[in-house]
């Protein structure tokens, strides 16, 4: 395959269905998406491959996968696409519309928000929803958004809180490590965060230190390597709940360690909210509160 030259961009319609085809696991559904056939999203993928002279997708049987280098283009194509629809939105979008902008951890806002969404709109109507994902505390910019989600105690130098979590953590594994000692499996953890497998020590003597040690730099990656099979992870509830009701992972113990932390909803302290900002804040206490 030929390289592209620098500065040529693919045509936009390549990119669109290699983009459906990543996030839908499959040319079929991108198809149904798009309104194409499957063969016209297979040929635009493969054209894309062509100009790139780089393959994007391995062709099962049943779908398809993608290779190294699709996953890597992959961000970078969905956060141009993110951008020039936020400007297209501030540009020309319909002025009585109102836009609530809410940052927060990657796995809050994918495990826990993610699969409540499907009912914002009914619950909220007129009001768009613009999420935003942070890895490190360091990355809050909360004068960009009318909230930012925090994971702490509640207090932090104005801003106010209203929490939405409480953390309990328990051990779960992939249902195929299942029997035997769990205590001898791999630990899982997210590098840099509390050490939680030392607290879980506190109440679980047979816990050994010295088994070998995976980290991740988030804890939805560290979830997932523990859906794979890679080890056992000390999971926080409630982000693990939906993974352990569809079976995706297993509790190894009846204990929970119980924590005073959480994930709060926050927002400048001593400034008034407008109409779509309390509606948005009442959606997701309700949520919490449901849960």
């Amino acid at each position: 395959m030929t390289r592209p030259a620098p500065h040529h961009l693919p045509p936009l319609p390549w990119l669109r269905a290699y983009e459906a085809a990543a996030r839908r696991g499959g040319f079929t559904a991108a198809a149904a998406e798009l309104g194409l056939t499957q063969a016209a999203v297979s040929q635009q993928v493969g054209l894309l491959e062509a100009q790139l002279g780089a393959r994007l997708f391995r062709r099962l049987r049943r779908g398809v996968e993608l290779t190294a280098e699709g996953a890597a283009f992959l961000p970078h194509v969905q956060a141009a696409f993110a951008g020039l629809a936020r400007s297209t939105a501030e540009l020309f979008g319909k002025p009585s519309g109102r836009a609530v902008a809410l940052q927060g951890p990657v796995s809050f806002l994918t495990l826990w928000l993610a699969p409540r969404l499907a009912r914002f709109g009914g619950d909220v109507p007129g009001i768009d929803l613009n999420l935003s994902t942070i890895q490190v505390p360091a990355e809050i910019r909360p004068r960009e958004h009318d909230f930012d989600i925090r994971f702490g105690l509640g207090a932090w130098d104005g801003r106010t809180a209203h929490r939405l979590t409480t953390e309990r953590l328990t051990p779960v594994c992939a249902p195929a490590l299942v029997g035997g000692d769990w205590h001898a499996l791999p630990r899982l953890g997210v590098i840099g965060a509390r050490e939680m497998w030392s607290a879980w020590a506190t109440i679980d003597p047979a816990a050994p230190a010295d088994r070998p040690f995976i980290g991740c730099d988030t804890f939805i990656t560290a979830m997932a390597a523990a859906e794979a099979g890679a080890g056992v992870l000390l999971g926080s509830r409630p982000l693990i709940d939906r993974a352990l009701d569809e079976g995706r992972l297993v509790r190894l113990s009846a204990l929970e360690l119980p924590s005073a932390s959480g994930h709060f909803v926050t927002h400048g302290a001593g400034t008034p909210l407008d109409p779509a900002q309390s509606a948005v804040l009442h959606w997701l206490l309700r949520q919490a509160a449901a849960a």
